[in-house]
């Protein structure tokens, strides 16, 4: 067990007197170096080794003076002699040395100069002799009181991932498979961890495996469950003629090595792979990412993006402050000048519980976990800064503890590693203590465990689980699971939860857990909830099912992030766009919505005083999916739509050479527009028949070529309706063909374009299905539709198709206020919506995608849509919006009053 930092500074001296006046003649390294290990209490002849013989780069013999393998080489020389040379001699050992052996400190010292080399952080201090007591903590590596500072994007997590999943792929190659193999990986995981963490001896675990296992592998499965056993048992109830090397292993409990697996056969490859795995520095390995990692290991497809299956922590802390951790600080601000206060703070730091019910391998619990054990420190330095390093033992003072975490994962292997992350925090933190207390503190036996439930979490009653009296708060990143992906379970699951509900099929999978955490909310009010959910619950016809229902069982939105991409940081990423909702049954007095101005862009926070399912500052009311408009515009449809398998539609060549074929059908022939081809200029053709007689048609052979392979296709679909359709062959299901120009919008648009396009077409063009159509729309409606106003309720609820906009006839257009303006306001309206259509003009080879691409629209088509903008809100009455946030606010102020003219 290390020694505290007092009686490290009293070796120190010690060691600083018998050498400063030693004359470096007579000096002797190995005596020199063995006092100098001492100072921090360890035992150099446990872990190092003096004079290993080596090949150096040049190719010749030579003698490391020490190296204490994967941890430290030192090069001593005599007094006086060149430090540089020194270093420049330590590093022409490596090529000699085995990857898992190569250090990452270097010390050189001429027995009165020491110089330590940092070979991660690039970072070099030196010092004299006499000033070894002042630069003891540069060396906690040694003293067992090293902290590291966790990056998520460090390679020694995807590397320490990948050796794991190669000793998987081994054990799994030789039969060794299922459950005892996932059990055994996390046993691995949390031994190599405790070696390099002082839960263990450092090196203990790899001096077992290269001492007493043979070097083909043969024994090493029976000595590692040996090994297991021993760590399961009491040192007071072990055997009196257990090896050596065993019994000097702590007893850990925690119920991590309670079950009886069969052992597993290891060979050479295996072996050497896993003291591979020994030689990492799992002290650098962050518990909140690492369970994402490992797991990912487990599936070769995963694998070829590892790194992309994790959740990063600047993510989750986007959740949990809002939900606790901003309060908490504060609450902590106000109360530390207060010493009674703060005593009575950190008891509530101590009751507070937390539920992930969809906790995957923990990350929420674990970033949750390890802020709060940050934000005990700084509770305890207040409470006893008179006596900060005065403690005789820290233990009374640390009262959180991982029992105060409870998760619920569907799957074994996840949930298995969420219980030994939460340990690895827990001893991480109790790290922190000791460097910051200067007493060393770690919990060994593990006498309490966190809570992780191995099942469906929507199948079970959580309160059997944690009583709701005694939570605090609910989080997580359940399954996304669309509609149109989820399995006949999942299906199942969400009839269940919603219990007969309407419409319940359009919801995403993680709607559940929102009704799951309402219900259970319900017999504990003081709850508060946040999840991270895909945006789409907040979108198109999903908040109109979901969220009236959670609101007439008391929820309240009380925080959000408006629609982000979630991401790590890993190539092949995984980009999902989501938002995060914070709920409760009781409404907080501050409200705050989180706003990005684009989906990559940091977010912008801005209070409200009502949030809604849009996540906008307004009325908490949900759309109607309406078959009219709430004002007086014009109707809009689709487009028309064949069926036809692709018989009815040409590309120009095509169209040309069937002309070749059947001259007659020439007459026949339309342009045909969809929203790709409205966009981004392409030329295509439709035949249309539906006006063509049978006497005409009949005398064009190929033309009834087409017809009848309509049929075919149309009779040979599993759609009875579609099947139905053949006895017209040469008609569209849907047919839709004004007589005049008309307007389209695209049904699908880029998210990066601050405008839809919009636009008029000729009568003789048919719109395809994938244009959204308005027959008898006039230059003022275009406006409108083209100004920020509508883009900004456009971005607000409409569906998306991955990113983009989809626009759509019930939710979006029928839904939208329209202003109410004057003869002139509509006149400016018309004037600066032909201005827009007039700069179009001027770039005849440009597609309107090229106008519209924010990075090279013309200057003038940007001061057109600036002085329609001007136009449009000046119609609604106002003349300056603080950005998209304000308008939606202020849109669905005017919905509702469109809606209940008496009401508001």
């Amino acid at each position: 067990m290390p020694i505290s930092w007092n009686e490290i500074r009293d070796r120190a001296f010690a060691f600083m007197r018998e050498w400063e006046t030693e004359n470096s003649e007579d000096a002797e390294a190995k005596s020199f170096l063995d006092g100098f290990f001492n100072v921090f209490g360890v035992s150099r002849r446990r872990v190092a080794t003096f004079e290993k013989h080596i090949k150096t780069i040049d190719g010749k013999s030579g003698y490391i003076d020490l190296i204490w393998p994967g941890v430290l080489l030192i090069e001593q020389k005599s007094r006086g002699k060149d430090l540089d040379l020194a270093h420049n001699q330590a590093k022409g050992y490596f090529p000699g040395l085995a990857d898992c052996d190569l250090p990452r400190y270097i010390l050189v010292s001429d027995f009165a100069r020491f110089r330590l080399y940092d070979l991660e952080t690039g970072e070099k201090h030196e010092f004299n002799l006499s000033e070894l007591h002042k630069n003891i903590k540069l060396f906690g590596f040694m003293a067992g009181y090293q902290t590291q500072v966790l990056k998520p994007e460090d390679p020694a997590n995807i590397k320490a991932a990948e050796l794991m999943g190669r000793l998987h792929d081994h054990l799994k190659a030789t039969g060794y498979t299922g459950h005892h193999l996932e059990v055994y990986l996390v046993r691995l995981l949390f031994m190599l961890f405790a070696e390099d963490t002082s839960i263990f001896e450092r090196g203990q675990f790899r001096d077992y495996i290269t001492q007493k296992t043979a070097e083909d592998g043969h024994d090493l499965g029976l000595h590692l469950n040996a090994l297991f056993h021993v760590l399961n048992t009491p040192e007071d109830q072990r055997q009196t003629t257990l090896d050596e090397h065993l019994a000097a292993f702590p007893y850990v409990n925690g119920r991590l090595f309670e079950e009886p697996i069969s052992p597993a056969s290891f060979n050479f490859m295996m072996r050497v792979i896993l003291l591979d795995c020994c030689g990492l520095d799992w002290s650098r390995i962050s518990p909140a990412i690492f369970g994402s990692l490992f797991q990912s290991v487990m599936d070769p497809d995963s694998r070829r993006d590892l790194g992309a299956h994790y959740t990063t922590e600047q993510n989750i802390l986007k959740l949990i402050r809002p939900l606790f951790l901003d309060a908490l600080w504060e609450e902590f601000k106000k109360a530390r000048k207060q010493r009674k206060k703060l005593v009575d703070f950190h008891k509530k730091l101590s009751r507070l519980k937390f539920l992930d019910p969809a906790c995957g391998c923990g990350n929420f619990l674990v970033i949750a976990y390890r802020e709060l054990r940050l934000l005990e420190i700084e509770v305890l330095r207040e409470i006893h800064k008179d006596r900060f390093h005065g403690f005789l033992d820290v233990s009374p003072h640390i009262w959180m503890d991982v029992d105060q975490f409870y998760g619920i994962e569907i799957e074994d292997f996840p949930a298995q590693i969420a219980q030994v992350a939460l340990w690895m925090t827990d001893h991480q933190m109790n790290m922190r203590v000791s460097e910051e207390f200067g007493q060393y503190f770690r919990r060994l036996p593990l006498e309490k465990s966190p809570n992780i439930i191995h099942g469906n979490a929507l199948r079970m009653d959580w309160a059997n689980i944690v009583e709701p009296k005694s939570l605090s708060y609910i989080l997580g990143n359940p399954p996304f699971g669309g509609a149109k992906y989820q399995g006949e379970a999942q299906k199942h699951d969400v009839e269940m939860v919603f219990n007969g509900a309407r419409n319940t099929g359009l919801l995403d999978y993680v709607a559940c857990w929102y009704r799951k955490s309402v219900d259970y909310m319900a017999k504990n009010h003081a709850i508060r909830s946040a999840f991270v959910s895909t945006n789409s619950i907040t979108q198109g016809e999903q908040p109109g099912v979901l969220w009236p229902d959670l609101f007439n069982r008391g929820a309240r939105i009380n925080f959000a992030h408006r629609t982000f991409q979630w991401t790590s940081e890993a190539r092949g990423k995984a980009a999902v766009h989501c938002v995060i909702i914070g709920f409760a049954l009781e409404d907080e007095k501050k409200k705050w919505i989180f706003d990005y101005e684009t989906p990559k862009s940091e977010p912008r926070a801005i209070s409200a005083s009502t949030i809604n399912p849009y996540l906008v500052d307004g009325p908490s009311i949900t759309l109607a999916n309406r078959e009219k408009p709430i004002c007086d515009a014009p109707e809009i449809g689709i487009g028309n739509k064949p069926i036809d398998g692709g018989n009815y539609l040409f590309t120009p060549e095509e169209k040309a050479e069937f002309i070749k074929k059947e001259p007659a059908a020439k007459k026949w022939f339309h342009r045909w527009i969809g929203a790709d081809e409205f966009l981004n200029g392409y030329e295509r053709w439709c035949l249309w028949l539906g006006d063509c007689p049978y006497s005409e048609l009949k005398r064009m052979p190929e033309v009834m070529k087409r017809v009848e392979a309509v049929k075919r296709f149309r009779l040979a679909s599993k759609s009875a309706p579609t099947r139905k359709l053949a006895e017209e062959p040469k008609r569209f299901h849907v047919e839709n063909m004004p007589k005049r120009a008309y307007l389209v919008i695209p049904e699908v648009s880029s998210e990066r374009r601050k405008y839809i396009p919009v636009g008029f077409i000729k009568p003789n063009t048919l719109a395809s299905n994938l244009l959204k159509i308005i027959p008898n729309a006039k230059l003022y409606h275009f406006g409108v539709l083209s100004s920020t106003m509508h883009m900004a309720w456009v971005r607000a609820v409409c569906g998306r198709l991955k990113s983009d906009y989809r626009y759509s006839v019930g939710i979006v257009y029928n839904n939208f206020p329209w202003p109410n303006p004057t003869e002139k306001q509509r006149v400016a309206i018309e004037g600066a919506a032909q201005e827009v259509l007039d700069a179009r003009a001027k770039y005849p080879d440009d597609t309107l995608a090229d106008l519209y691409n924010p990075l090279v629209t013309p200057s003038q088509l940007v001061r057109a849509h600036r002085k329609l903008d001007r136009a449009v809100d000046a119609a609604y009455g106002l003349r300056k919006f603080n950005g998209d946030p304000s308008r939606v606010a202020f849109l669905f102020q005017l919905y509702g009053r469109i809606l209940s003219p008496l009401s508001l």
